[in-house]
């Protein structure tokens, strides 16, 4: 099981081995994986997309658990929640972890997770927020994030993406009790290959389909224009910070 050189050297420095660990917006399941991985007693791997739990599950199966006779999936979690109000105890979380996450949290949301994160971490608990620094001004690709956004605001009443700097996020942990432990790079510049571009124009594509028909036409022509003309770009840094819980 291949697991993003991103998601291992973010953890890489984090007492996982025996941990319980909550994979806050786990996606396809890259973190979680490298949680197994490391040996955690348990993963609480949280996503709101279905397809997501289950292609997490499958992941999970493939992994041996260092020194132990259980594969992945047997210390696994998979819950499809939101993670405004987590199915998880107060004080029952030894890691948390939230790779690439923040990113598609909007503003109006950020507090709520951020409290529930705390709730459930244990005193001493360990966080790893890994995500991008804002886009620069001058990137080909900031067009595209700035279609989503518009065509996510008209039909969903919410922006799609938005790029928290490093110190946004650590600064309203600090304010929860969260310790600053280190911060590093982990892409500089970030890949957002053709697969990426063609995601996010997509996405503009999908949301366009339930505006009026000349919306529509004029979204889906723009994220096409965009995406011919982008291809691929390497712009942009993705950070990884490690904060404590104070005991």
């Amino acid at each position: 099981m291949n697991v993003p050189r991103t998601v291992t050297t973010a953890l890489e420095d984090r007492p996982i081995d025996d941990a319980v660990c909550l994979d806050a917006g786990a996606g396809v399941g890259n973190t979680t994986a490298g949680l197994l991985a490391g040996g955690a007693a348990r993963v609480y791997a949280v996503t709101n997309d279905r397809e997501h739990a289950r292609t997490t599950v499958e992941r999970a199966g493939e992994i041996s658990i260092p020194d132990a006779d259980a594969r992945g999936r047997d210390r696994l979690d998979a819950l499809e929640a939101d993670l405004r109000a987590l199915p998880l105890p107060t004080d029952s979380v030894d890691v948390v972890t939230a790779h690439g996450l923040f990113n598609v949290v909007p503003p109006a949301d950020l507090e709520a997770i951020v409290e529930e994160l705390t709730r459930v971490a244990a005193p001493g608990c360990h966080l790893v927020v890994d995500d991008y620094e804002p886009i620069p001004d001058d990137a080909a690709i900031r067009a595209l994030f700035a279609l989503e956004n518009a065509a996510a605001e008209l039909a969903d009443r919410r922006p799609m993406l938005t790029f928290y700097p490093a110190d946004a996020l650590r600064n309203l942990f600090a304010g929860r009790g969260w310790e600053f432990d280190r911060h590093r790079t982990l892409l500089a510049p970030v890949p957002w290959t053709e697969r990426h571009v063609e995601a996010h124009a997509n996405v503009v594509r999908s949301r366009a389909k339930r505006l009026s028909s000349d919306l529509e036409t004029a979204l889906t022509e723009r994220a096409e224009a965009l995406e011919a003309a982008i291809g691929s770009e390497s712009v942009g840094k993705m950070y990884s910070v490690a904060m404590r819980l104070s005991a």
